[in-house]
């Protein structure tokens, strides 16, 4: 390992040991709609890290990481915002540290705060990507999607129209773009439908999307399935990454988002199957001990919702 990789691991650890969590503070950046002002994670590689709590009309639905790569023949934007006012901020803060043109946005999955900026990035004529399993989703729940924001963002979500990506994949799209060559991977079922992981294999950074949490407690839909996510996981750690960019919260390492994301699947569901084996029921379930998890973000939002959900997939396995 060489001086300059071990200086940017020990940078990388630095940062997400340093960096709070963020569920407490509404906005960073007041000068703009994004949450934070975009941080350079490693040469190239920036990412502008969204608040750790629900959207709300402080943080202007900001709630994701909006990340960026610029490649010396165009810049890659992972995620396009949930607005069309916060697309345009990303774009804005691009272009202070780049004249390269935005070529391609890959939403991470089929979720608001992934694909609802789509409509500005499609009127700059830049290319969508995105999982085929992501972009059926968004058929099926970006109204309702839209119209949730609405409500919390109110005059913020002006000029928001839904779009859909220009372009899906089913297991794995290669983009080579200057220096860099990137894989834009669907690794198995996790979080939500078509949730993919950019890989840069040369740099050793996975930006994650909803793969991979540590700040903020993983959310377990109605739609996920815990067995088949932990699976996944395994397909996630063959790639051997070094810097972790999650979904939420700020850039890391494998360790951390082992520990909080893996290591929490697998302590819940033990918890829920010693509840059933012991004839426990559905509404007790909901308050097994999650209490080695209670310091995460959004830990009182969806720790026993996610208890009650486990509950009812494991009832059944």
């Amino acid at each position: 390992m060489t001086l300059r990789t071990i200086f940017l691991a020990l940078y990388v650890v630095g940062f997400s040991s340093a960096a709070f969590a963020s569920q407490s503070i509404k906005d960073q950046y007041p000068d703009s709609p994004l949450y934070s002002k975009p941080v350079e994670v490693i040469p190239h590689v920036w990412s502008a890290i969204g608040a750790t709590a629900p959207p709300t009309y402080e943080n202007s639905g900001h709630n994701n990481n909006l990340s960026f790569i610029v490649t010396g023949d165009g810049v890659i934007v992972v995620n396009a915002g949930a607005s069309s006012q916060l697309a345009e901020a990303l774009h804005n803060e691009i272009k202070k540290i780049t004249d390269q043109p935005v070529k391609l946005v890959i939403n991470e999955n089929g979720q608001g705060h992934a694909m609802l900026g789509n409509g500005y990035w499609k009127k700059q004529g830049v290319k969508i990507l995105a999982n085929e399993h992501a972009a059926e989703a968004f058929k099926e729940t970006g109204g309702q999607s839209l119209e949730r924001h609405e409500r919390i963002l109110k005059e913020k979500i002006k000029g928001t129209e839904l779009v859909g990506p220009t372009e899906t994949f089913d297991e794995k799209y290669e983009i080579k773009m200057g220096t860099f060559t990137i894989e834009v991977l669907n690794l198995g079922p996790a979080h939500s439908p078509g949730d993919i992981a950019v890989w840069i294999p040369e740099k050793k950074l996975v930006i994650s999307g909803d793969m991979a949490f540590h700040e903020r407690m993983p959310p377990i839909f109605a739609e996920t399935n815990t067995a088949d996510w932990l699976e996944s996981w395994e397909n996630f750690e063959a790639l051997g990454a070094l810097y972790v960019i999650p979904g939420h919260g700020h850039p890391t390492n494998m360790d951390q988002v082992r520990r909080y994301t893996k290591d929490y699947l697998v302590y819940l569901r033990d918890k829920i199957r010693k509840h059933i084996d012991n004839g426990g029921t559905l509404k007790d379930a909901y308050y097994v001990d999650q209490s080695p998890y209670k310091f995460l973000d959004t830990f009182e939002e969806l720790a026993t919702r996610n208890a009650g959900r486990v509950y009812e997939q494991m009832e059944f396995e």
